[in-house]
């Protein structure tokens, strides 16, 4: 009988960690770094109109001027001098998935993109290191009015690059911090989406990210309008096959949710261990609007990861719904921010972490409850769930609030497997691993349950496989 594997190291990891290697016949690498001349062969290398141009080189200037974040886990061991900042398959992008290059498309097969796209999505786009290699969108949705585009093939259209340029980077500024600043000079790919007055899409769109190239930086800029009244749920998935040098995630999401709109936007997010995710979210939500955020973080070596909500107008809502696990080598920082700047509003956000084998995981969350947001609301629960006594989760919650007439809870809760529950399932003729396999997925399931089938499948599949080695 095979011995059963008990070490993180010896899984099978192959659904993620799989990779082509980059040769120079298909693949086209900016040299390593961040230098003016590196920006403005990336800005012609795309062909950029010249406002994108100076912006890239205005943000360039910044990052040089600001300071690392000093919040969160040390980030030492990135240094950008060893990072390219552009790496693209020389192939153009595609609507059909028969153009698209053999190794690229065996990629997405085995990640599941094209099933899924047959399965229940409205649309689809796949980046595959700096560049979009693949478009489509269902005729019906198009139909609607809807519009989904490669971020780039927005921003030079005659249509809808003036729209780009109004909203392009005025939610997450490039003097926010450091990699905002960055994002904004080396930004890549990405998508764009628009969806008219009152139309509701009955089926989500996806963007899938994944950074084949070793020792480089995916900076994709997706920016959402959800028109008055309309309804969409957009889903973000990500992943990378591991390499023994760092890699960088520093992407930026804008989200535009206009009056009496909703929209849902869920992520699975599965970076490899080697790879610094340095990621800014923020949505603004006008009067009656609701952002739900339901995410699930399962990779990198470090995370800083806080998407927030700006509830600008009477009666918005927003939800954050979060799974954070830390394994062996990771130090996830994450967490949400909720910014109440008008009356009435609500916020509520619900988090659940998991560490085993060392791994490190903190929640970090910020509420803020301006003079102007009178009867506002605003709910704050994290727990936290301990595999081992190597591990370890912090919860560092922060509240600011102006005015006495807000109702403003906070619950936290951190705790180790129970092994009662561990002996019961186990005098019930389960394994002493899927016990704990199954106890984890059920902490985890506010987070499952609000993800379509096959994205909850996937989020119980990456649990499983992170519980090996456990014992």
């Amino acid at each position: 009988m095979a011995e059963e594997k008990t070490q993180v190291n010896d899984i099978n990891r192959s659904l993620y960690d799989f990779r082509y290697e980059e040769s120079d016949k298909d693949f086209y690498r900016m040299e390593s770094g961040l230098s003016e001349d590196i920006i403005k062969k990336i800005s012609e290398e795309k062909d950029d109109p010249q406002w994108m141009r100076e912006f890239r080189l205005k943000s360039l200037k910044i990052y040089n001027q600001m300071k690392e974040p000093e919040w969160g886990p040390d980030i030492a061991g990135l240094d950008i001098a060893n990072i390219s900042s552009y790496v693209r398959p020389k192939t153009k992008m595609s609507g059909k998935w028969e153009d698209v290059p053999d190794d690229i498309k065996n990629t997405f097969e085995k990640l599941g993109i094209p099933e899924a796209e047959r399965a229940s999505l409205a649309g689809v786009g796949a980046q595959y290191d700096s560049e979009l290699v693949y478009h489509n969108v269902q005729s019906e949705v198009a139909k609607q009015g809807v519009v989904y585009l490669g971020f780039e093939e927005a921003l030079k259209s005659p249509e809808w690059g003036p729209m780009v340029q109004k909203y392009f980077m005025t939610l997450v500024k490039p003097n926010d911090h450091k990699f905002a600043a960055l994002h904004g000079a080396a930004w890549s790919g990405g998508s764009f989406v628009y969806v008219p007055k009152g139309t509701k899409l009955s089926f989500p769109l996806q963007s899938y990210f994944r950074l084949n190239a070793k020792g480089a930086g995916q900076f994709e800029h997706t920016l959402i309008i959800v028109d008055e009244g309309a309804d969409l749920h957009f889903i973000e998935g990500c992943s990378a096959p591991k390499h023994n040098v760092a890699n960088l995630h520093a992407g930026c999401v804008e989200l535009f949710v206009k009056k009496g709109a909703h929209l849902r936007y869920s992520t699975i997010e599965n970076w490899s261990k080697n790879m610094y995710n340095l990621n800014t979210k923020r949505a603004r939500v006008e009067e009656g609007a609701t952002i739900e955020w339901v995410s699930g973080s399962f990779g990198s070596h470090i995370s800083y990861l806080y998407p927030e909500s700006d509830l600008v107008g009477n009666k918005a809502r927003a939800e954050f719904t979060g799974v954070t696990f830390a394994g062996e080598g990771q130090n996830l920082d994450t967490g949400a921010k909720m910014l109440h700047l008008a009356p009435n509003t609500s916020s509520v956000i619900n988090t659940k972490s998991i560490s085993k084998s060392g791994g490190i995981s903190t929640y970090r969350s910020a509420v803020y409850i301006g003079k102007m947001a009178e009867g506002s609301k605003a709910s704050v629960s994290c727990q936290s769930l301990m595999l081992d006594s190597k591990s370890r989760s912090d919860t560092i919650p922060a509240m600011t609030v102006l005015t006495d007439k807000a109702d403003v809870g906070h619950e936290a809760k951190i705790g180790r497997i129970s092994s009662d529950a561990i002996f019961y399932l186990m005098s019930r003729g389960v394994p002493e691993e899927e016990a704990r396999a199954m106890i984890v997925s059920g902490f985890a399931s506010p987070v499952s349950k609000e993800l379509p089938l096959e994205y909850a499948v996937e989020m119980n599949n990456l649990i499983r496989l992170e519980m090996k080695g456990t014992l």
